[in-house]
């Protein structure tokens, strides 16, 4: 009986395979991600079409600026490394930015420190002068700025830039690292001072290590926005050996504005190596700006 049983089985029975995530897409998702598609190349063309021609010589380019390159150029490098000095022109905006990284880390984090933990007269105030700042331009202040720089005999110099720019980024930095601070449980704190630990130690090797997310965030941001500063950098250099490389980029764009192969290698000279930066770091920016949204 039990035989019979047994061979009385479906032999083609088929157990029928899940379609989970093909039954994820829809309509809507598709055309979330066609129009993504669309605003992505809008970005990047841009940028590949500048890179496409500045391996091309400049009679090319005016004939027709669409063809893909077949025999690249380096010419048009070669003359922005040696005509154009950009090489020194990079060690001046690393001097620049990597000096106003470290400054708003520094003061930066130690003003977070003291608003997410401590409570004094006038916490509220500061606070909000603080938020307040972020409401004021560079060009609102730049003409009190110049004048005072100018009086201590600080233009024409990196520091007369970095002053400035350290100042116009703290702002950002206080509210983004506060913020991540104050999830910090102070149950850490309570028993490092149990421990023996006074404020510096306590936030040098409790508070600095565990906010690395919004330190980085604050890095990244600060780098770029001061790399990229050409009203503030414009205005107070005028020395060509000291001038950062998107002011050089500026004089190259004036004195030779009809050269576009050596305008598009100038260009892609100052922008890849940010860019390259950003696509490596991105990570580390959206967890900062993300880890300090909700407490808890």
């Amino acid at each position: 009986m039990a035989k019979d049983l047994a061979n009385s089985k479906p032999k083609n029975l088929k157990l029928k395979k899940s379609s989970g995530p093909i039954e994820q897409f829809s309509i809507g998702r598709i055309f979330i991600h066609i129009i993504l598609l669309l605003w992505a190349s809008t970005t990047i063309f841009p940028l590949i079409w500048v890179l496409n021609n500045s391996f091309k010589e400049r009679n090319t380019i005016l004939l027709d600026s669409f063809s893909l390159v077949k025999e690249p150029v380096w010419t048009n490098y070669i003359t922005a490394f040696t005509r154009m000095n950009i090489g020194r022109a990079y060690i001046n905006s690393l001097i620049i930015s990597g000096t106003v990284v470290v400054g708003v880390m520094l003061f930066g984090g130690l003003a977070s420190y003291i608003l997410s933990r401590y409570n004094f007269k006038g916490k509220l105030a500061v606070h909000s002068l603080v938020m307040a700042a972020l409401l004021f331009p560079a060009f609102a202040t730049i003409v009190p700025v110049f004048t005072m720089l100018n009086k201590v005999g600080l233009t024409n110099t990196h520091i007369g830039v970095i002053l400035p720019q350290i100042a116009g980024n703290l702002a950002f930095a206080i509210t983004i690292m506060v913020g991540f601070m104050s999830t910090i449980p102070l149950e850490l704190e309570e028993a490092a001072v149990v421990e023996g630990c006074g404020p510096w130690k306590i936030f040098s090797r409790i508070i600095v290590p565990i906010s690395k997310p919004s330190f980085a965030t604050v890095a990244i941001f600060t780098f770029l926005w001061s790399y990229n500063d050409l009203f503030l950098q414009k205005i107070i250099i005028r020395k060509k050996e000291i001038r950062p490389i998107c002011a050089l980029l500026d004089t190259i764009r004036s004195q030779y504005g009809t050269d576009y192969g050596l305008m598009c290698a100038s260009v892609i000279l100052v922008v890849v190596p940010v860019l390259i930066v950003y696509l490596f770091l991105q990570k580390y920016i959206i967890k900062g700006l993300t880890a300090g949204a909700v407490k808890g």
